[in-house]
């Protein structure tokens, strides 16, 4: 999200065509508050949300249709095949992880394998018009970093001699920045307080799918104590009516909190209303020794919900996907069904979007990072197939961009902000 903004920023300071550049946030508005660590940022750098514009309010197949869409894909490079026809529209990657997709000519594809994709914005904007970088876009640049990088921990390996580099280049244009340790406990706090969200938001907010032929298992992962997780009013309604709103046939909870020795604890609990499915995917947890668990079974609230404490909190919850599709498979082979086709499915809570008319440009971006120990994993974003992103997108009109456009200028909360044009 930082990197469209920032980008977006420094292309229209230095554009000499005229073009709009517009950072889309990929996610729909609904969304946000599923990220806590972004809507504390914004909050912090004093970017009011009405001026975002997020992928939900946005047709960029209309515009692209129209000819009227040129896009800069920040922070990925894949698009999920609902976006397949945009892929002609895209101009630019920025991106730092490996490329998974090659794109034709004119596209320019910048790949840098750093800890941060904001390390990579900041890079540009310093080395082609450092001029025009204020505290509020350097305040927003340099917390991604600090956060993406862990704090720059040598320990965690993160950080690359780039992101150091930059962060220190940020700490000496804007000496009073906020200290790196500071402004990583704010995020890191803000990134998992849960404490606001409801049940179905705490679910939806890093969550994935192991599918087999018509059954579906969800596997989330819950910055809490399972005890106080367990403990919540109506639990069981509500687990049972997320699996029913979205066809899952089973739901395993990770949660995932800090002990006082800053150590990750992790505990598992298998919801499911079929017996047999409950019984294969515990039976299949409890007994996996590639990773091993080393599963501990604490007292359930329900029949339909075992609950364990993990005793390997190596096993991170993108470890423990494989254990649950060869789970999946125990069960169909079980049941003496036809085997089907496994596959894993991003559903995570979340993700950017915006637009443009003729002679503008859109940026488009999110991270999709997933870290294993120390931290919990950062959620992937939606630019994965099968993504709530799939259902189709409202319109949204080039007047009403070139407005809110208009009132983000007006803004003077929001002078780093791309918008800001």
């Amino acid at each position: 999200m930082v990197s469209a903004l920032a980008l977006a920023f420094y292309l229209t300071k230095t554009s000499e065509s005229g073009e709009i550049f517009i950072p889309v946030l990929n996610i729909n508005r609904s969304e946000l508050p599923l990220r806590g660590d972004n809507v504390f940022f914004l909050q912090k750098v004093r970017i009011p949300e009405p001026v975002l514009i997020f992928r939900d309010e946005i047709d960029l197949h209309a515009l692209h249709q129209a000819g009227q869409l040129t896009l800069t894909l920040v922070d990925h490079h894949v698009l999920p095949k609902s976006d397949a026809a945009l892929e002609e529209a895209v101009a630019e990657v920025l991106d730092h992880r490996p490329i998974e997709q090659k794109y034709c000519p004119p596209c320019h594809v910048s790949v840098e394998h750093v800890g941060s994709c904001a390390t990579l914005v900041a890079e540009r904007i310093l080395q082609g018009a450092p001029e025009i970088l204020d505290r509020q876009t350097a305040f927003l640049l340099y917390g991604t970093i600090i956060l993406d990088c862990v704090n720059m921990d040598a320990k965690v390996g993160k950080a690359t001699l780039k992101d150091s580099k930059y962060v220190e280049k940020l700490e000496a244009l804007f000496p009073d920045l906020p200290q790196r340790e500071d402004i990583f406990d704010s995020l890191q706090k803000a990134k998992f307080d849960v404490s606001g969200l409801t049940t179905e938001q705490m679910l939806r907010k890093d969550q994935k799918t192991v599918c087999r032929q018509d059954t579906k298992v969800a596997i989330s992962a819950v910055y809490m104590d399972l005890e106080a997780f367990l403990q919540r009013l109506d639990l069981l309604e509500d687990l049972s009516a997320f699996c029913h709103e979205h066809s899952y046939d089973a739901l395993v909870a990770m949660t995932i909190f800090f002990n006082t020795h800053n150590e990750p604890v992790r505990q598992l609990a298998v919801f499911c209303p079929h017996s047999a499915l409950r019984m294969t995917i515990c039976g299949v947890l409890e007994q996996s020794t590639s990773p091993p668990l080393k599963l501990t079974p604490i007292p359930s609230i329900s029949p339909d919900l075992q609950a364990y404490l993990q005793g390997n909190t190596q096993v991170s919850r993108k470890k423990l996907l494989p254990v649950l599709q060869e789970a999946l498979s125990a069960y169909f082979d079980s049941t003496k069904m036809p085997s089907g086709q496994l596959g894993v499915v991003g559903m995570s809570r979340e993700q950017g979007d915006k637009e443009l008319d003729r002679a503008g440009s859109s940026i488009f971006g999110l991270s999709q990072d997933e870290e294993d120990p120390p931290l919990p994993p950062t959620p992937m974003n939606s630019l994965v197939d099968e993504c709530p992103l799939d259902q189709g997108l409202p319109k949204l009109s080039a007047e009403a961009v070139f407005e809110k456009c208009s009132q983000i200028s007006l803004s003077q909360s929001t002078r780093a902000c791309p918008s800001n044009k």
